[in-house]
C-alpha cells in the first residue's frame, strides 16, 4: 500500500480536527485518525494497514456532514483515498 497516500489519508483527517466540526462527526472523524496513525507506525504488517483504512472507510461512511465546507471537502478527499488504497491490489 502506497505510503504517501496512506500520509496523505492522515493529513485529510487531521485537517478536519482544525475546524470547527459538529461533535457527532468530530467523534467519527478523530476516530479515524487514530487508526490511520497507527496504520502509519513503522513495521505495520500490510494487512493490519488494510483493515486500518477499512475501518476508517467505516467510520467515514457515518458522517454525512460536519458542519464545515472545508472539512467536508477533506472527508471527501479522505473518502476517495480509503476507496482508492483498499481498491489498490
Amino acid at each position: 500500500m502506497p505510503e504517501d497516500e496512506l500520509e496523505l489519508l492522515h493529513g485529510h483527517l487531521e485537517a478536519t480536527g482544525e475546524r470547527p466540526v459538529e461533535t457527532t462527526a468530530s467523534r467519527y472523524l478523530g476516530e479515524a485518525e487514530a487508526v490511520v496513525a497507527d496504520a502509519l507506525a513503522p513495521g505495520t504488517p500490510e494487512s493490519v494497514v488494510r483493515e486500518r483504512v477499512a475501518q476508517a472507510r467505516d467510520l467515514l461512511s457515518h458522517v454525512e456532514g460536519t458542519g464545515d465546507q472545508t472539512a467536508d471537502e477533506h472527508v471527501d478527499a479522505a473518502r476517495v483515498l480509503c476507496d482508492a488504497l483498499l481498491d489498490d491490489e
